[in-house]
């Protein structure tokens, strides 16, 4: 039953069933929470076996170096030559951190801000009496809009489509604007769309004509190996598409281990050319005198090398699987040709986006909230905090249990619906 061709008397009644059914739902108190997307107890389980891993008389490198003590500010070479083959670079393109990889990023932009990068005419911040911009594809991760909107960056929205970033706009906004620093992605099931990038869009991002001579591609692969159940999707190399096109400096890539081991304990890397490397290892030098070594020990030892995190992965998958694909069975039997909702069913990630009716997302949030359900806010996944269409919802599936999910995805359901259907009748 399309809601949308509904005539006045028939959408009057089919409100009225929803405003009841809602009305019961709320009475439940319902305690669930879908609005970040953490991995479960379950999956941080899995890596258990990693506090243990280096005890006490096991701290040397293969060098002999003690990684109890102060140093090695870009990470220890066994680290280096691991989480290279992680994001599929030379052991000397790469930094490895401590835990967060949003941290990474926002020191990148920082110093980008303050200092300037490789092949600019000095710092953002001011640069020409202009106010540095970066292209933002939406639905995109809050995060990432969190780290410009508090530097100062204006941000720049660009619709995501099947395989990307809208390039026509993208193109356009970089080749005429040097003011335009670069553009956000995350390239293999982007937050919170689970898009994969094409070959096309990686290689037209690489070789595009931008204005700013210290463009920079922030390609966030936070989820380079989370997949759902089919194996990792591959994504083109950006690195390598950009050495290709003549422009090595203009990417850098960001991965960790956050969701794959340990929730805040994990290990952060970046990859760039050798030129943005030696710049950010200079600068970081200045904020840090070395990173937690040991914990960069703990998971070469604990992983063992690629093959043992793909297992670790496979392992992953096989818990977080039935969870997306009680979401997708709610929302096909529960909204499913009735015009007032399209979603995505991606191959890995930790998100679904679900598109409303427009103006009807806040209200869903509303309703669900009301119902004993939290998401995350609408508007969450655009600059700014604003969705001019107000119709996107990103929903959290990982960490609730399937049972949880079974009943916070009936509440939402019936909140879409309801909502839309006020809409509806609201235009009649």
């Amino acid at each position: 039953m399309d809601l949308t061709t509904l005539d006045a008397a028939a959408l009057a009644k089919t409100q009225q069933g929803l405003e009841q059914r809602f009305t019961e739902l709320s009475r439940a108190n319902m305690q669930l929470d879908m609005t970040r997307g953490k991995p479960s107890p379950q999956q941080l389980d899995l890596s258990d076996g990693i506090l243990t891993i280096v005890g006490p008389g096991e701290c040397m490198g293969e060098d002999g170096t003690d990684y109890r003590n102060y140093g090695i500010g870009t990470g220890i070479p066994e680290a280096k030559a691991f989480f290279a083959a992680f994001l599929e670079v030379e052991p000397d393109q790469i930094i490895v951190g401590g835990n967060s990889s949003l941290n990474m990023m926002y020191d990148a932009m920082a110093g980008a801000v303050l200092f300037g990068l490789p092949g600019g005419g000095g710092p953002w911040r001011g640069e020409d009496g202009q106010k540095a911009k970066f292209i933002c594809p939406v639905p995109g991760y809050d995060r990432h809009f969190a780290v410009c909107e508090q530097l100062g960056i204006e941000m720049i929205a660009v619709d995501m489509n099947e395989d990307g970033p809208d390039m026509e706009a993208v193109e356009s906004l970089a080749n005429r604007d040097a003011g335009v620093k670069g553009i956000w992605c995350v390239p293999k099931y982007s937050n919170p769309t689970g898009i994969i990038y094409s070959d096309a869009t990686v290689e037209r991002l690489a070789a595009m004509k931008t204005a700013a001579p210290d463009f920079r591609i922030f390609w966030d692969n936070a989820y380079a190996y989370h997949h759902l159940g089919g194996g990792p999707a591959r994504v083109g190399h950006i690195l390598r598409a950009c050495e290709a096109a003549g422009n090595a400096d203009r990417p850098l890539l960001f991965g960790s281990t956050s969701k794959i081991t340990h929730a805040g304990s994990g290990v952060a890397m970046m990859a760039a050319s050798k030129a943005n490397i030696a710049d950010a290892a200079a600068k970081l030098s200045i904020a840090t005198i070395g990173p937690n070594k040991i914990n960069q020990l703990r998971h070469v030892r604990f992983f063992g090398g690629m093959d043992g995190l793909l297992a670790h992965m496979d392992r992953q998958a096989a818990l977080i699987g039935p969870k997306f694909a009680a979401v997708n069975d709610a929302l096909e039997r529960n909204l499913g040709g009735k015009g007032v909702a399209a979603w995505t069913k991606p191959q890995g990630g930790y998100f679904v986006s679900v598109d409303v009716l427009d103006g009807c997302a806040a209200q869903v949030v509303k309703l669900a909230g009301q119902a004993g359900v939290k998401l995350t806010p609408a508007g969450a996944t655009f600059p700014y905090g604003r969705d001019p269409h107000d119709r996107n919802i990103r929903l959290a599936p990982t960490m609730p249990t399937v049972d949880e999910i079974e009943r916070a995805m009936e509440v939402f359901c019936v909140c879409v619906e309801l909502a839309c259907a006020r809409k509806l009748g609201e235009a009649d």
